[in-house]
């Protein structure tokens, strides 16, 4: 049986009552289009027009083909039912054989008709006559793969035809047995001596009794089979919707997530229709397995209670007083009954009231937090034929904290948003509470604890588990399974390809169990809550989380370019970093992150000594204002002690693309313009013997190791409405100001205090 081309679409995408419409049920039923389907698309229907006389011939033999192929599948046929539905269809074709070009036009239409159905849904079609549609149309695109709701469409409409069949059966039994009580007084009277028109009278309703029999019991061994599998596709429609909301609750980490719900919308939207063709049939059958209507009815109740579900989440960290929005997708919107607006409410609950929820069905009448502008009204949109609740404007009022155990911080604390309301669904005929719970959020106070909440997050959506209970999660994981993490947020925050290496995976793990040998194996080790968030690291004022969190901020702010080019090391080990640099020629220098301070990237190079060998410098990190004051690139190209970029690239040839040349602002009030240039603290000295053209050394004054100023590459022109010029006693060269950055190294601290020194500045420039 072909199951694929124009026709597999039309049952996918399309309500099977819009489906029944398209064929004329004794000329050309359904169940013949489904049987013929690939044959029927590659033959050359659209040439036929009533007024070409000449193609009666050509639409005869496809007429005659239709007519041998279902009179050959009735021969082979061993199922009663079966037989006699496809003879008496052949028999029914056979009043086209003196118009078999009005045949051919009557398939031709309802072909056309498919196709503008498919590019076309029923809500938006006004008029479902057959019209005639230009045939290069190209169909709609295939809902997900449901080859099993195929079969279920074409189960039930076997059972319709069954009862079809069955009431026809009848309706001819009925005419003979009439005609058995006319024509015997008449025998009796002798008029037939043998019987013999009697005994064939017999033999024949005795016949159509036992085929009804037959028809009947095969009905109803149908209609069971149907129920079933409607049972079978319906566990496997919800099993994707809980999928769906798994992998948009994994999208906070980087997870790939496809948001689409229409192939699921329209999968329920079928299941729904067919649940009440087959309670229909059931009552038609006259009730003859109660246990089904159970069945439908339960499983009716179960596809109407799933279908609601949060499309946009709300943002994981919820501060209070502040607005955020989300909405709730009702995927049978299509289906409620007319009428009063269906207004959705929003609730903020606990965790425990959450476990309640799910345990029992109900929730606790605690109220936990107010939240303002929480009900919304669930609203049709034809354009994206979705129905939807849009909370544009709502916002946590007010929060009522549990009783914490230990140590536990109200960071950790997690909560979760309730939707829900009353429905009614059209043919149904009591209301249904219907009711989805977001994802786990955490609410806080005030934006100092919004890293610590999103740890929290984080946390809960890497390593808890499908269909948990509200909201466990594992005190420990595998390190292998937070590198994955770390990688998967680290890329998806920063959006950018370049992932995370072995090298600063293995890293990560020195810092996180504090182990500084480099050689270690981290694979089988287990990561605990407290060493990700509650611990702080060895000698620092904050945990790992703060710390990778401060790195991937200042990368995705400030340095995203570099990360994705690979132009920064990133997480290595002052240990790996001197077993790499040791080799190097002078000068050569890579990037990584800060190990001592949150959010600051430094330059480690291959320094001379004082002995004339070798050493590893650490140039004071760069933090986010500092990359806001003078980008990484102009850094690197200031800074003449750096040439190659690890292993051997010359830094120009990689950074020059990076480099800005910021235009110098036009001066005002008679002041003169400046520039910041970075240096490092061993360059300070030469650079600062440039200082003036004009000055003698001797007379300079002391300079602050923060801040120095130089003569600018071309001199300043001289002010409008100024008298001095630049070689006037009172006129001064263009300066520009150098910004020494510190170097650090075991013997040296880094300097504490990077601020500018305007007081010297502004006593230097009036001198």
């Amino acid at each position: 049986m072909a199951q694929w081309g124009l026709m597999s679409k039309l049952l996918r995408s399309i309500p099977t009552e819009s489906v029944d419409e398209l064929y004329p049920p004794n000329t050309f039923p359904i169940y013949v289009r489904y049987l013929l389907a690939d044959w029927i698309e590659t033959q050359p229907w659209e040439d036929f027009e009533l007024e070409k006389v000449d193609q009666q011939l050509q639409a005869q033999t496809l007429l005659n083909q239709i007519i041998m192929y279902l009179r050959s599948k009735a021969e082979q046929e061993t199922n009663v039912v079966e037989k006699i539905r496809l003879m008496r269809t052949s028999s029914n074709m056979e009043m086209f054989q003196q118009q078999s070009l009005n045949f051919g036009v009557m398939v031709r239409d309802m072909l056309r008709k498919e196709r503008h159905l498919i590019n076309n849904p029923p809500q938006q079609v006004e008029n479902l006559s057959i019209m005639p549609l230009s045939p290069s149309q190209e169909p709609a695109p295939e809902a997900p793969k449901t080859s099993d709701v195929d079969r279920l469409v074409y189960q039930v409409l076997y059972v319709q035809d069954c009862r079809q069949s069955i009431h026809q059966q009848q309706e001819d039994l009925n005419w003979d047995k009439q005609n058995l009580e006319t024509i015997g007084p008449s025998i009796q009277n002798g008029m037939d001596p043998q019987n013999t028109e009697l005994q064939k009278l017999q033999n024949k309703i005795q016949k159509q009794e036992h085929n009804l029999k037959s028809l009947n019991t095969n009905r109803f061994g149908q209609l069971k089979n149907a129920v079933e599998s409607l049972g079978h596709c319906q566990a496997r429609l919800i099993s994707q919707l809980k999928a769906w909301s798994w992998e948009q609750h994994k999208a906070t980490i980087g997870h790939p997530f496809d948001d689409n719900l229409g192939p699921l919308q329209t999968w329920c939207e079928q299941l729904l229709g067919l649940n009440g063709k087959l309670r229909q049939e059931w009552m038609l059958a006259g009730n003859p397995i109660p246990e089904l209507q159970d069945m439908l009815v339960t499983l009716q109740q179960e596809l109407i209670k799933s279908s609601l579900l949060v499309e946009k989440q709300p943002p994981q960290v919820i501060k209070t007083q502040s607005k955020f929005s989300t909405v709730v997708r009702y995927l049978l919107g299509e289906k409620m009954a007319p009428g009063k607006p269906v207004m959705l409410k929003a609730q903020i609950i606990t965790e425990a009231q959450a476990r309640h929820l799910k345990q029992f069905g109900t929730l606790p009448s605690d109220n936990v937090g107010e939240l303002i502008n929480n009900t919304a009204i669930l609203e049709h949109h034809p354009t994206s034929k979705s129905t939807c609740a849009t909370f544009r404007n709502m916002s946590v009022k007010k929060i009522k904290r549990a009783d914490r155990k230990g140590t536990e911080s109200v960071t950790e604390e997690k909560f979760a948003i309730l939707f829900s309301t009353d429905i009614n669904i059209t043919g149904c005929d009591t209301p249904y509470r219907i009711q989805i719970i977001s994802v786990p959020v955490v609410v806080i106070v005030h934006g100092s604890q919004e890293i610590n909440a999103m740890a929290t997050v984080i946390w809960d959506c890497a390593f808890s588990e499908p269909d948990r209970i509200p909201f466990v999660v594992p005190d420990g994981v595998p390190w292998k399974l937070m590198c994955m993490t770390l990688n998967s947020k680290f890329m998806s925050e920063v959006q950018t390809q370049h992932c995370l290496n072995q090298y600063n995976l293995h890293f990560l793990a020195q810092k996180i169990f504090d182990q500084p040998d480099i050689s270690g194996d981290f694979s089988k080790m287990m990561v605990s809550w407290a060493q990700f968030n509650k611990e702080m690291l060895p000698s620092r004022q904050f945990t790992f989380w703060q710390w990778f969190e401060g790195a991937m901020e200042l990368t995705k702010r400030h340095l995203k370019a570099y990360w994705s080019e690979g132009v920064i090391f990133g997480f290595i080990g002052k240990q790996h970093l001197h077993l790499i640099l040791k080799d190097r020629p002078n000068g050569t220098f890579l990037l990584r992150f800060s190990d001592s301070e949150i959010g600051g990237i430094t330059i480690a190079y291959v320094a001379a000594s004082e002995n004339g060998g070798q050493k590893i410098q650490n140039i004071q990190p760069f933090s986010k204002r500092d990359l806001e004051i003078r980008c990484l690139g102009n850094r690197i190209i200031d800074i003449e002690s750096l040439a190659f970029l690890y292993p051997d690239y010359p830094k120009h040839g990689i950074f020059e693309k990076y480099y800005t040349d910021d235009p110098l602002p036009s001066p005002e009030g008679g002041y003169i313009g400046v520039r910041l240039q970075t240096k490092v603290d061993a360059e300070v000295a030469p650079a600062s013997s440039n200082l003036s053209c004009n000055t003698p050394r001797s007379e300079m004054p002391d300079m602050s190791p923060r801040m120095l100023v130089q003569p600018l590459t071309s001199p300043l022109q001289p002010f409008p409405g100024n008298s001095f010029g630049a070689d006037s006693p009172g006129g001064a060269a263009g300066f520009s100001f150098i910004d020494p950055i510190g170097i650090y190294s075991p013997e040296m601290p880094p300097p504490t205090n990077m601020d500018v020194d305007y007081d010297f500045i502004e006593k230097l420039i009036q001198e």
